[in-house]
């Protein structure tokens, strides 16, 4: 559920970038920042942490015991669920880093998303034969992206839910939340890596874009802010996804053979 709110706070920030708003940053400090700005917003944000956390620990779980599913005890699947673990565990780490160092009010010196990208970019081109990482992970990043794609429009996100649980129409409306909510999701991912190849074959660690950016650059098309806003449709349907998934998502591990 804390994924699920994290995703529609920034696709409604990009919905006010779209429609020309200024200072809104849709990006995970931008949403932290929203709602720190709001009455409750702190102890909002502190649940949101918690959030973030049980999601680490679950997927720390399922390195020890495996994923749910026939095959969730291959090396693989642990591994995945390690470098989950890892990156739910720094954005419980940033969430709980907001609040302590601004109070609950503002960003203080969080930096945003992009600057990060860039910042990580330019140290890592800086090391021997660190340009080759950056374009390796750039190619990685799409990669996932295009496989998130594929999954979506496949539904095979509908495996690891418990849909004998679901209602027919309940399913439906899964269905209908996940396909589109998570080939959004798929897109930014790509967009971003596509950022780090150009990043790594130009040479500029300027050219890495984190989230922010990504989505500010998809309303400087021809076809002005309208990419934008159906891909923040699409963010606000992988969030929605999100909450369903909290209430039907497989979590039983895999039994080893």
């Amino acid at each position: 559920m804390a994924r699920g709110v994290n995703y529609i706070l920034v696709a409604v920030l990009a919905i006010q970038i779209g429609r020309g708003a200024e200072g809104a940053e849709a990006d995970r400090q931008g949403a932290l920042g929203a709602v720190a700005g709001k009455p409750g917003g702190e102890a909002v944000l502190w649940a949101i942490a918690v959030g973030f956390a049980g999601l680490a620990l679950w997927r720390l779980a399922e390195v020890a015991y495996g994923q749910a599913g026939p095959e969730g005890t291959k090396p693989t699947k642990r591994l995945i669920s390690l470098a989950r673990a890892i990156v739910y565990g720094v954005i419980c780490g940033s969430v709980v880093a907001f609040v302590t160092d601004s109070g609950g009010g503002t960003s203080g010196g969080q930096q945003s998303s992009d600057e990060q990208s860039k910042g990580w970019t330019a140290r890592v081109m800086d090391q021997t034969g660190g340009r080759w990482l950056v374009l390796l992970i750039g190619v990685g990043v799409v990669v996932a992206g295009v496989v998130a794609i594929v999954n979506a429009v496949r539904r095979r996100f509908l495996r690891h839910l418990k849909t004998g649980r679901m209602s027919e129409a309940t399913q439906r409306l899964v269905e209908s939340l996940g396909v589109p909510g998570r080939s959004a999701r798929g897109v930014v991912i790509c967009a971003v890596g596509g950022f780090l190849i150009s990043a790594a074959v130009s040479y500029d660690a300027g050219k890495a874009k984190g989230l922010d950016d990504t989505l500010r650059e998809t309303a400087t098309t021809s076809a002005g802010p309208w990419p934008l806003f159906a891909i923040a449709v699409g963010l606000i349907a992988f969030g929605a996804y999100s909450i369903f998934e909290a209430r039907f998502r497989d979590v039983q591990p895999a039994k080893a053979t």
